[in-house]
């Protein structure tokens, strides 16, 4: 059976939503980014949030921070708050609700930043409750959503259009690849290519 059909109709129609994009992210990414950026420079720390697939590419985000993007640098602090599932189940027992917004209160400090990704056509409550309760706490707060327009809270707000969720999913990972070499160029300068 030959799914060339599927195959090709999917890339393109991502590499459509992507190019759709640019425009439209250029400016909110490079805000984030500097906003992430500052937050780092003054010994602060990034929390990132997300259910499901959103859930992976907020460990995708901490551990490129952790870890290194594209070249090696020190470690800079970011943490996953989707990445313990010890601490996830003690917390849900009191309601799926809380699950990120009561880390936030317990971690999250006065100049540090949260990401919350969501790529659900509307925020879910958990992802909510980590942006107010972001807010209550003085953290900056970064959302990557589906739409700008579901954000909740006063913040940097990155919103996506793309039919399908899983384009969503797809120009998510890349504003993140795209976050964390900004991250990279502001705190350790540009990448030297060698020839």
């Amino acid at each position: 059976m030959d799914h060339y059909d599927i195959i090709s109709g999917n890339f393109q129609a991502t590499m459509q939503s992507i190019a759709m994009s640019v425009d439209d992210l250029a400016g909110p990414l490079s805000r984030a980014a500097d906003l992430m950026s500052s937050a780092l420079l003054q010994d602060r720390k990034l929390l990132c949030c997300g259910e499901g697939a959103d859930a992976a590419l907020a460990m995708l985000f901490t551990s490129s921070l952790l870890g290194h993007f594209e070249r090696e640098r020190p470690a800079l602090p970011a943490l996953c708050l989707a990445a313990d599932g010890a601490s996830l189940t003690a917390i849900s027992k009191g309601g799926l609700h809380d699950i990120f917004s009561r880390q936030v209160r317990a971690l999250g400090q006065a100049g540090d930043v949260l990401l919350c990704i969501d790529s659900a056509p509307e925020p879910g409550r958990a992802v909510q409750r980590a942006m107010q309760a972001a807010a209550e706490r003085g953290l900056g707060v970064v959302s990557l959503l589906r739409d700008a327009d579901n954000s909740t809270t006063e913040g940097t707000d990155i919103g996506v259009s793309a039919t399908h969720r899983h384009q969503v999913v797809e120009i998510f990972t890349m504003a993140i690849h795209c976050l964390c070499e900004i991250i990279d160029q502001n705190l350790f300068g540009p990448q030297h290519q060698e020839t």
